[in-house]
């Protein structure tokens, strides 16, 4: 098994740590979505003892990475990675967690994913629980940087399914699910995290 390696991870695994510090839960299960590589599994697990943090993939390559990492350096709060597609909420081999985790994922995937990932997390979380989101987005009222339009561009010529998605369709997505935007924090490299929060009134469900 190899253990892949991303530049951009060891850029953002600290700065995306300060943001799921603030607004996870002290302590439960974190199910990460679309983990890739596991440098940001392996990362958060081992900062963030008092959560047991499951990542999952649907990629078998990117399943072999986070088992080597676990196997090299992981700690003991860091599960074994599940195959899991986002798109497939029905199917999905976890059924609660207490925050959801998604990484670079939402601009990457075709939209099914998207809809997956949120309406899975309106069934698994409980009332008040966390999804938290990272990676660009366009908005109404932001003018997007130069830099993302040429990277929206070149994704879509990768795959005319993926691209940056707008932040309000999102929002609305989200809400359709019982989740709604809790905080939207800004990155570097035009990133943002966004924090949803599972409603109360949602309990029951």
């Amino acid at each position: 098994m190899t253990a892949l390696s991303s530049p951009a991870t060891a850029r953002n695994k600290a700065l995306i740590l300060e943001v799921l510090r603030e607004h996870l839960p002290a302590r439960g299960l974190v199910l990460e979505i679309a983990a890739g590589a596991g440098e940001h599994a392996l990362h958060m697990a081992g900062n963030l003892p008092g959560l047991t943090w499951q990542p999952t993939d649907p990629d078998p390559q990117a399943l072999a990475s986070i088992a080597a990492w676990r196997e090299q350096e992981g700690a003991p709060n860091l599960l074994a990675p599940l195959e899991l597609d986002a798109s497939r909420p029905d199917s999905w081999p976890v059924r609660s967690a207490d925050a959801i985790v998604c990484i670079n994922m939402i601009h990457i995937s075709p939209w099914a994913a998207t809809e997956g990932l949120f309406a899975g997390a309106g069934r698994l979380l409980p009332p008040a629980g966390v999804l938290v989101t990272y990676g660009p987005y366009l908005e109404d009222e932001v003018e997007t940087a130069p830099s993302n339009v040429a990277f929206d561009a070149s994704l879509k010529r990768r795959n005319p399914a993926w691209g940056i998605r707008r932040r309000e369709d999102v929002e609305a997505l989200a809400g359709r699910h019982g989740l709604a935007l809790h905080a939207r924090v800004a990155m570097p490299a035009n990133n943002l995290s966004l924090v949803f929060r599972r409603s109360a009134e949602m309990n029951g469900r």
